[in-house]
């Protein structure tokens, strides 16, 4: 397994390709595959993602501030949520099954009520909440591929948090079923719908070294933090 969060560059598969095979040397199958067959192939250690019928293989390692910031959302995110015991949040690798693909998001959220959609090594339907953080390799992966599939799947929150530029943008589905971007408040605070009761100042994203976490989640959650 690879470290926490970790996010490697995508590669489409050609089935004559030598590297076209599963960390157990099995190749990968040909054409378009069903997500049950992908999942069938792809075992515990290979880094694929199932895409519109077709398994791309993820081939390079994540940076060192990719992981960073990795590990920093998510230290920040899960506290929160088991204080408040709203649901569980996962981190790379580990897939979430929408109609058309089967990503592996840097990290989501998923609620209490949804809990039921978690399976062994897949979530069955859209996340509350999914976080990617951005490569170079992977901006239009993650802006634009993933954002519409992110849509149309009904993942209710979507943030983009990109280290090459210190940028972060937050899209919420609407009810007509479109993403809106969500500005921050006049205190540079992004406010979440998807995890009630959480927000998160986006200037702590950009700190060197970055930010305690226990410090942080006294911020955001006070004295309930402070006695939990």
């Amino acid at each position: 397994m690879t470290e926490l969060g970790t996010k490697q560059s995508v590669q489409s598969i050609q089935t004559n390709s030598p590297t076209a095979v599963n960390m157990a040397g099995v190749p990968v199958p040909a054409g378009k595959v069903s997500y049950e067959r992908f999942l069938e192939w792809a075992d515990e250690d290979t880094y694929a993602e199932w895409v519109d019928g077709a398994i791309e293989i993820m081939t390079s390692p994540a940076s060192w501030e990719h992981q960073k910031m990795s590990k920093f959302l998510t230290k920040i995110i899960d506290g929160f949520v088991e204080l408040y015991q709203l649901g569980e949040v996962l981190q790379a690798p580990f897939q979430m099954k929408l109609a058309d693909s089967g990503r592996e998001p840097d990290l989501l959220f998923v609620s209490q009520s949804r809990l039921g959609q978690l399976k062994k090594t897949f979530l069955d339907g859209p996340a509350d909440l999914v976080v990617e953080i951005i490569s170079p390799e992977s901006v239009e992966r993650d802006k634009v591929e993933k954002l519409g599939e992110y849509q149309a799947g009904g993942v209710l929150e979507y943030w983009l948090i990109d280290v090459i530029v210190n940028k972060a943008d937050f899209y919420q589905l609407s009810k007509n079923g479109k993403y809106r971007k969500i500005a921050l408040n006049a205190h540079g605070q992004y406010n979440s719908t998807a995890i009630p009761g959480f927000w998160l100042q986006t200037a702590w994203l950009w700190q060197k070294p970055l930010p305690n976490v226990q410090d942080i989640l006294l911020e955001i959650a006070g004295a309930d933090y402070a006695s939990y």
